[in-house]
């Protein structure tokens, strides 16, 4: 201790330490959730939920990690969700966070979106979203408590051409996580949300064309994409103890890109 401050120094490392939890990831299937059931796992997580749509990739991410357990099923659905809770909570004993990573973004010009594809994009990036913070919710609060972290999208943060579906959901994500912060934050509850950049997934890189992606690498002022790893990171910190007075917030990872004015204005 120094003369003037007897205040005891935790073991910081010791926090980041998620020994004994089970954990739910939401999309463990490829990409930001792959990585972050890794994240989980070498932070010391006793078991992890490894969820996705296609019963093989959550397969093959639960057998990649050493401590998943696989499961399958539509997220999007209050029937499938509500089997979800209750398989985590007999797979864990307890459920102690969970990571909701589900989302993807229909390109569309604001005028031409049909309502075919309006429903689907709020389905894919709130609806599930809202569904996991109730089914999975229920048996945190019963259990004591725990974290809630959820991937949104700097989308939501500004206007993003031809991402109207998209922006709109994702910004509605980062205000439900806010109300559940402050419903929940007297039952134990942590809520918050990681918003990313352009992020190299495996999806993006497919999509893209190399000048594509030295563009976007170009907005942010650090100079490149990002990585998933970059985004479990962020989850990681999110559902630790480093983060116990954390909650109803939105993490940006994007380099500074939005930050930076003008927006895409490369120095």
């Amino acid at each position: 201790m120094s003369s003037i401050d007897d205040l005891p120094v935790p073991d910081y490392l010791g926090r980041l330490r998620l020994d004994g939890k089970g954990f739910v990831v939401i999309g463990a299937g490829q990409g930001m959730g792959r990585q972050t059931a890794h994240a989980l796992a070498q932070a010391g997580a006793a078991k992890v939920v490894c969820v996705d749509v296609d019963p093989v990739r959550a397969q093959e991410i639960a057998e990649e990690i050493g401590i998943g357990v696989p499961w399958s099923g539509d997220c999007t659905k209050r029937d499938e969700v509500a089997r979800l809770a209750a398989d985590a909570e007999a797979a864990l004993g307890r459920i102690d966070g969970f990571v909701d990573i589900v989302g993807v973004a229909a390109w569309c010009a604001v005028m031409d979106i049909d309502d075919a594809t309006w429903d689907h994009q709020l389905d894919l990036n709130l609806r599930h979203a809202y569904l996991a913070a109730q089914e999975l919710g229920r048996r945190m609060v019963a259990g004591g408590g725990g974290s809630m972290v959820f991937i949104a999208s700097v989308s939501g943060l500004f206007g993003a051409p031809m991402h109207a579906g998209y922006g709109a959901a994702k910004a509605g994500l980062m205000a439900l996580v806010k109300s559940l912060a402050v419903e929940l934050g007297p039952l134990g509850i942590r809520a918050n949300a990681v918003a990313p950049g352009s992020i190299a997934t495996p999806r993006m890189i497919a999509a893209m064309d190399d000048a594509g992606k030295e563009r976007s690498a170009k907005d942010a002022p650090l100079g490149r994409l990002g990585n998933v790893d970059d985004i479990a990171g962020a989850a990681l910190f999110l559902s630790s103890d480093l983060a116990s007075f954390v909650s109803g917030q939105t993490l940006v990872v994007d380099g500074a890109a939005i930050v930076k004015f003008p927006y895409g204005n490369t120095l």
